[in-house]
C-alpha cells in the first residue's frame, strides 16, 4: 500500500507489556512518518498485541484524535501531528486556497470561506469578505457544527456513512428550525450532494438570514477541506455554484496532482461510497444539473 511504513517487530519481545500506556506507545511508535498508513494487521504484527486488543486501543486512539482512520487504514491524527509541530497540512491548504478565495470574493462580492473538518465541527481556516463580511458571524479559528453548514455537509458527503454516524452521534442538535436534526434526513441530504457532484447548500441552517454554497477539496483518500461562498438568504446561490465547484476542483488538483488517476485505480479495488466528480463541467452540463435539481436544493 502506498505510504505504508512498518518497523520490524522486535524479535526479543515475548509478550506485550501489561500497561495501557505502554501498549498505546507501542502502537503510536509503529507509525514512522506523517504519511504512514497501517492496517489493523500491520499494527498487531509490529506491536505483538493480540488483534482484538490492538483493535480496541486503536478505536480509543481514533476517538481521541491521536490517530485517524479511513478506508486506506490508520494514520497519525491531529493530536499526534500537533505534538510534532505540524498542523496536519493546514498551512499548505491555506496557501493553495488563498488566491482562489480572493478570486471568488472579487468575482461575486460574497464572503468566501475555507474550512476543515475537526471532529463533528468545521474549523474556519480563512475568511475573505467584502461589504458583507461583518454581517456573516464567522471568524478565522472559529467553529460551527458540521451538519448545520454547507461547508460541513460538503465534506461529510464524501465520508463513509458509518464515520458520519460516529462523528455526529444519533441526534445532531439544531441551531435553527431549519437545521437537520436526525441522521436519516442528513444522509438523504448527503446523497443529494453527491448526486450534484459535491455541491452543498444551506439557507438559515446555521444562522438565520444567511445562505451558503460549498464544495469539498478532495484527494485520493477523501476530503481534506471545503470552500464556500456566503451571502444573505436572498442570494441566488445557483448562479455562483459553478464557480465554487471549479475553485474546489482547482485546489484539489494543485494539492493532489494525479489524484484522479489514483482514485480510478482505487475504485477497482473497493466500492466507492459516492460517484466521482467529473474532470470538467461544461456550461451545458452545469445548466442541465441546475435545471434538474434546483427544486431540491433549498
Amino acid at each position: 500500500m502506498t505510504g505504508r511504513a512498518v518497523r520490524p517487530a522486535a524479535s526479543a519481545r515475548t509478550e506485550p507489556p501489561p500497561s495501557m500506556v505502554e501498549r498505546m506507545t507501542l502502537i503510536l511508535d509503529a507509525f514512522t512518518g506523517r504519511s504512514a498508513r497501517l492496517t489493523l494487521e500491520d499494527v498487531a504484527r509490529h506491536t505483538g498485541l493480540p488483534r482484538s486488543t490492538a483493535h480496541r486501543i486503536l478505536d480509543q486512539l481514533v476517538r481521541q484524535h491521536w490517530l485517524d482512520h479511513n478506508a486506506h487504514g490508520y494514520g497519525l491524527g491531529q493530536r499526534a501531528l500537533g505534538l510534532g509541530g505540524g498542523d496536519g497540512g493546514q498551512s499548505r491548504i491555506r496557501e493553495v486556497a488563498a488566491p482562489l478565495l480572493h478570486e471568488l470574493q472579487i468575482t461575486t462580492g460574497l464572503v468566501a470561506h475555507l474550512a476543515v473538518l475537526d471532529g463533528a465541527e468545521i474549523l474556519y481556516l480563512d475568511k475573505v469578505g467584502g461589504r458583507l463580511a461583518t454581517s456573516v458571524p464567522s471568524r478565522v479559528g472559529g467553529r460551527a457544527p458540521a451538519h448545520s453548514t454547507a461547508l460541513g455537509k460538503a465534506i461529510l458527503a464524501w465520508l463513509e456513512p458509518e464515520r458520519v454516524d460516529a462523528l455526529l452521534g444519533p441526534e445532531p442538535y439544531r441551531l435553527t428550525n431549519r437545521t437537520i436534526g436526525d441522521l436519516g434526513t442528513l444522509h438523504q441530504e448527503l446523497h443529494r450532494i453527491r448526486r450534484r457532484r459535491g455541491l452543498a447548500f444551506e439557507r438559515g441552517e446555521s444562522f438565520p438570514g444567511i445562505a451558503c454554497v460549498a464544495a469539498a477539496i478532495r484527494g485520493e483518500e477523501g476530503p481534506v477541506a471545503g470552500l464556500s461562498l456566503v451571502g444573505d438568504i436572498r442570494t441566488p446561490l445557483e448562479n455562483v455554484a459553478p464557480l465554487v465547484a471549479a475553485a474546489a476542483r482547482e485546489a484539489s488538483l494543485t494539492l493532489f496532482p494525479g489524484s484522479g488517476a489514483s482514485a480510478r485505480r482505487a475504485r477497482t479495488r473497493r466500492p466507492c461510497p459516492a460517484p466521482p466528480p467529473e474532470a470538467t463541467w461544461s456550461p451545458e452540463t452545469m445548466n442541465r444539473l441546475l435545471a434538474l435539481d434546483a427544486r431540491t436544493w433549498f
